[in-house]
């Protein structure tokens, strides 16, 4: 495996190298959070679909396809039509907010008292999608360097926050478009037809596995609901997705750029279900479906090719582990600590803080590393991750965005009914049950409009603000929201 080994230490030098040339660029808090938004149409495409396309959605999509066949690719499909419903309806009025977090967007609908009890949220599912993506670097390095998982997840995860932490947001932008390279090449362009002829092609693979294994409804329409409900709902709102959408250059490309990247999420989605039921053929007797990508890369590619897609693998988990890490870091400096100190955000004042985001990134980056090699199991650190933003946050951002009457009361009363009802909910019937995101939605959603309903309406003042804002007329500014007349 020589070959190999040469062909990953380039790769990760070479993230390294991406790291230290985007910091020479991140010179102000816009430049190194959101890359001076002004990313055109190819890289803001290329970019967007690495984030999203993570671990879970190449190992774990695999795996689907290992157990399910076809119908494993619903998961990532459901990525893939939320960032196409994100992008067709909302990305051009969220870019024009101007604004680096979601907490900002909702103070600024709001009127300024929905930002910490959101950013304390948002940054737990940002910390928790983060660790899971370390966590993942783990099942890599295994069949790499045959090394323990420990070691695995600090080698990783070192890599990431030391490129996250040099140039923040240019760096990740440029680690994450080499990353969307060689995702395209190892995955869609060699693994995928490779995997398809070693299992003897299609009509083998029909004669050999149970035709349920192309039925694609197969996974279950319940399984398939609940997956729109936390992936495809969850795209629309997410804090990783959203600071990409603010590093676009402009409306157009943040709408057509993003429904590039959706579209490649389909493609991606199908090509992981196809691999994961050639390697059922290949091997029809794995102890677990999330083995099926590292065994059917490790015993059936040649050299050579076989880093390429483990580095694939890697850039996978990779650009969503460095798109978490600065989101999580982002909340925790500009919506938690900044607020708490009581200290206001000017723009005039950008260059100094930096240094500050710098200090985040690194501290969430130890703060990950450590969380990844004490937990065990990722998957139900996931779920709970997505269960709290889409039953917290979900209706208040939508809300807000298309709902004049929306107000404050109901926005903090829908965050935290939503929220405590998922948490309770999910105590009860189990981490991984539907149950705890169905009635947490409902919640969430009866609260807001009733809570809204029976309180003073949004000031008028705010609401001009915001207006302002979503047509792109006000200046960059995250500074407070106007004060009510009444007041």
């Amino acid at each position: 495996m020589a070959v190999d080994y040469i062909v990953i230490v380039v790769y990760l030098a070479g993230m390294l190298a991406m790291g230290w040339w985007g910091m020479r660029r991140a010179k102000s808090k816009s430049e190194f959070l959101v890359a001076g938004r002004r990313l055109g149409p190819a890289m803001y495409s290329g970019t967007m679909a690495a984030i999203v396309l993570g671990g879970a959605s190449t190992i774990g999509g695999v795996g689907l396809g290992y157990q399910y066949g076809f119908s494993g690719a619903w998961m990532v499909v459901t990525i893939g039509l939320g960032l196409l419903a994100l992008s067709v309806f909302f990305s051009a009025r969220i870019a024009r907010l101007k604004v680096y977090t979601v907490s900002e967007m909702l103070d600024l609908r709001y009127g300024g008292r929905a930002g910490v009890i959101s950013g304390v949220v948002m940054w737990a599912y940002t910390l928790m999608l983060a660790v899971t993506s370390t966590i993942a670097y783990a099942t890599i390095f295994d069949v790499l360097f045959d090394v323990n998982r420990t070691l695995a997840i600090i080698l990783g995860g070192s890599i990431v926050v030391a490129y996250s932490t040099l140039g923040g947001m240019w760096s990740i932008t440029l680690t994450d478009m080499v990353q969307f390279v060689v995702k395209t090449i190892g995955v869609l362009l060699l693994l995928l037809p490779i995997a398809v002829v070693k299992a003897g092609g299609f009509s083998e693979m029909k004669a050999q596995l149970p035709t349920e294994y192309f039925d694609p409804l197969g996974v279950g329409g319940e399984t398939i609901f609940t997956y729109v409900l936390i992936y495809t709902f969850g795209m629309l709102i997410g804090q990783d997705i959203w600071q990409r959408v603010f590093t676009a250059g402009s409306d157009r490309t943040a709408k057509w750029g993003g429904t590039i990247a959706g579209t490649y999420c389909l493609v991606y989605a199908v090509a992981g279900a196809v691999i994961g039921t050639a390697a059922k053929v290949l091997y029809p007797n794995l102890a677990s479906p999330d083995d099926a990508f590292a065994t059917i890369v490790k015993d059936e590619l040649p050299m050579g090719v076989r880093g390429l897609v483990l580095a694939a693998a890697l850039a996978a988990v990779m650009s969503t582990s460095s798109g978490a890490l600065i989101a999580c870091a982002t909340v925790a400096n500009n919506d938690i600590w900044s607020r708490l100190r009581g200290v206001m955000r000017k723009e005039d004042g950008e260059h100094d803080e930096v240094k500050g985001n710098r200090a985040f990134i690194l501290a969430m980056g130890v703060a990950v590393v450590v969380i990844a090699i004490a937990l065990n199991n990722v998957v139900e650190a996931l779920t709970l991750a997505y269960n709290l933003l889409v039953g917290g946050l979900l209706v208040p951002i939508l809300g807000g965005l298309l709902w004049k009457r929306g107000t404050a009361h109901g926005a903090l009363a829908a965050v935290a009914v939503g929220g405590l009802t998922v948490v309770g909910l999910m105590a009860g019937f189990g981490v991984l049950a539907n149950e705890p995101i169905y009635y947490g939605l409902l919640a969430s959603l009866v609260v807001y409009v009733a809570v809204s309903l029976a309180t003073r309406p949004t000031d008028e003042a705010i609401l001009a603000a915001w207006r302002e804002r979503l047509a792109g007329r006000s200046p960059e500014s995250p500074s407070e929201p106007p004060v009510p007349a009444h007041q």
